[in-house]
């Protein structure tokens, strides 16, 4: 089997990703550099992800919008896994690595990267939150966020389900006061 055909087995689990089946992963870039890689793998006809936040940054002559990566040195690609198109992303400039299992990357499920995708496409009110493992996990059940699942925490009685990319131990917490939420 030619380098280009096999397939990636990941150390940490008994599972084998298939060749013709597309698998999201994080890429770690250089500091500031996100969205010219995300360019350049767009170029090079790579699926990316790359979320976004606006900001209202203010000098002392002006107030201007910037776009911010809303995870910092992060962007995300669909890719085969093949050492073929492993190897694309990794000879891009300013690309550090893959997330994850050392020199292949962990594989995030859809539904995290669907989850981010809904909550910034969404515009509702969000912040950066440290990475939750544990806790109730629960689902949305209303509203522009019916079926998204997270981990709920409530703090001096707002409730906020937390979202969370395991590879990169990244999480956004989502304000969710008025949706109706169930335990899963």
């Amino acid at each position: 089997m030619s380098a280009s055909n096999q397939l990636w087995e990941f150390p940490d689990s008994a599972a084998t990703i298939g060749r013709d089946v597309e698998n999201w992963f994080a890429v770690l870039t250089h500091s500031r550099h996100e969205k010219v890689v995300a360019q350049r793998l767009r170029e090079k006809g790579v699926h990316t992800f790359f979320p976004t936040v606006t900001e209202i940054h203010r000098w002392r002559d002006r107030k201007k919008a910037v776009e911010l990566p809303l995870f910092s040195c992060y962007l995300f690609v669909k890719l085969m896994p093949s050492n073929e198109d492993r190897q694309r992303v990794l000879r891009v400039d300013s690309v550090l690595g893959f997330v994850g299992n050392p020199g292949w990357g962990t594989p995030i499920p859809n539904e995290q990267i669907e989850a981010v995708r809904t909550v910034v496409q969404e515009r509702l009110p969000y912040s950066c939150h440290p990475f939750l493992k544990t806790g109730q996990r629960v689902r949305i059940r209303s509203g522009a966020l019916d079926g998204l699942e997270g981990i709920l925490l409530s703090r001096k009685g707002d409730r906020k389900l937390i979202l969370s990319v395991d590879a990169m131990q990244r999480s956004l917490a989502v304000q969710i006061d008025g949706f109706d939420v169930e335990p899963i």
